[in-house]
């Protein structure tokens, strides 16, 4: 199975879903669905990352996520993908300068969990993202209200699109983002590992 750099033609929009998916989950493939149809998007890229530099422990081999990945989620417009392994960015702000390098004329719209709008400022260069790449919120449970109250929510408040202009956001000019309430799947990796339910293969590495 061929992973690496995805094709799209230019114009096309490209809804971006970064993480170590350590496991993936039905959780993930809920807000990819949902993304696809609310911010109007031609695409999404699962970007496997070779791992999370704000977490101290390593993620499962990268074989096995790519795989589980493959598994979760069948569907002709998601693209499971290792590119930031062979860009070598382990950064969000590294990945989108790239990207926009290496897709001239794609549009790319950054997707998140409403808990990771709540600590985007921790992120490296978070404000360089935040105006580099429109940027598409999904509420999560227990993190509506402490995304919408933010350091980066309230400091680019001016710059949120609501109602219909949601479905701009993939053509809009950073700095932009939108926020959307989903039918929540109340899943995460964390409570996966810590079940039991996700046995990491040794490392081939």
């Amino acid at each position: 199975m061929r992973f690496q750099f995805p094709y799209v033609r230019a114009g096309q929009v490209v809804g971006l879903l970064g993480g170590s998916f350590d496991p993936p989950h039905e959780g993930h493939a809920h807000i990819t669905r949902e993304a696809l149809k609310r911010f109007d998007l031609d695409q999404v890229w699962w970007l496997v990352s070779p791992g999370n530099p704000l977490k101290d422990h390593g993620p499962a081999p990268m074989m096995q996520r790519l795989q589980a990945a493959q598994d979760v989620i069948t569907h002709p417009n998601v693209t499971i993908t290792d590119l930031e392994t062979h860009l070598g960015s382990p950064y969000t702000a590294e990945t989108v300068h790239h990207l926009k390098r290496l897709y001239p004329g794609v549009h790319f719209v950054w997707l998140m969990g409403a808990d990771n709008l709540a600590q985007f400022h921790h992120w490296q260069n978070w404000q360089s993202i935040m105006e580099n790449i429109p940027i598409a919120v999904i509420a999560r449970a227990g993190q509506r209200l402490g995304a919408r109250r933010s350091v980066a929510a309230r400091t680019y408040r001016q710059f949120r699109l609501t109602g219909r202009k949601v479905r701009l956001l993939g053509r809009a000019i950073a700095p932009a983002w939108a926020y959307q309430n989903v039918p929540l799947v109340d899943l995460s990796s964390s409570d996966i590992r810590a079940s039991g339910a996700w046995v990491s293969e040794p490392k081939s590495e």
